[in-house]
């Protein structure tokens, strides 16, 4: 399959290098097969490009590149890839329990998947919320809050768990699929600010 093009947001131009510091390493990690997950429900297939502006020690710093989402129930696989098509990370996330992969390391786990993130990363996508934000639904553990566009009835902003999601695109298929969301919050202090761009 061929590897998204390569996208670079204007804003972050200036910080091509600072991928190398944020996710180091550029050994290649094979894509975790999709049998790895139970064929017991639906399969959601999500594949885009991500650019993440976060904080750490006080100083701005930017990520992006290629991702691609598997989804089979409540079980997510997560790749991220550099603007170079290089497997980065790949994420294992199911209710309860996560796993995450690096080049040359050993993978890290742990009950609570954006702290495991953010411990290697410097930063943490909201794995968990986002199995139910891409499909256009809250999450159905935690109080929200929806906007609608009162013409078209669809949602443009979903508040939840600290997050504000703003739904900014759709696609023109029946069901209508979203196709730009940007997501942020900030927490104790620390801003963090997430876009997505779903190619299909």
């Amino acid at each position: 399959m061929a590897r998204p093009t390569p996208w670079l947001p204007p804003f972050l131009l200036s910080g091509l290098l600072t991928i190398a510091c944020v996710l180091p390493g550029c050994a290649s990690l094979q894509p975790p097969p999709a049998a790895n997950i139970a064929a017991s429900s639906a399969v959601q297939d999500y594949d885009g490009r991500f650019a993440v502006r976060y904080e750490q020690n006080g100083e701005i710093k930017n990520a992006y590149g290629n991702f691609t989402w598997r989804q089979q129930g409540d079980a997510v696989t997560l790749q991220l890839l550099n603007p170079l098509g290089q497997t980065q990370a790949i994420v294992y996330s199911t209710p309860g329990a996560a796993k995450l992969e690096l080049p040359d390391r050993a993978p890290l786990t742990g009950p609570r998947l954006e702290q495991v993130m953010h411990d290697a990363l410097g930063f943490a996508l909201p794995v968990a919320g986002l199995r139910y934000w891409l499909q256009l639904e809250a999450a159905p553990d935690s109080r929200s809050s929806l906007t609608r566009d009162p013409q078209t009835g669809r949602i443009t902003q979903l508040q939840q768990d600290g997050w504000t999601i703003d739904y900014l695109s759709y696609t023109g298929t029946q069901p209508a699929r979203i196709k730009r969301i940007n997501l942020s919050r900030e927490l104790n202090g620390e801003p963090l600010q997430v876009k997505l761009v779903l190619d299909n």
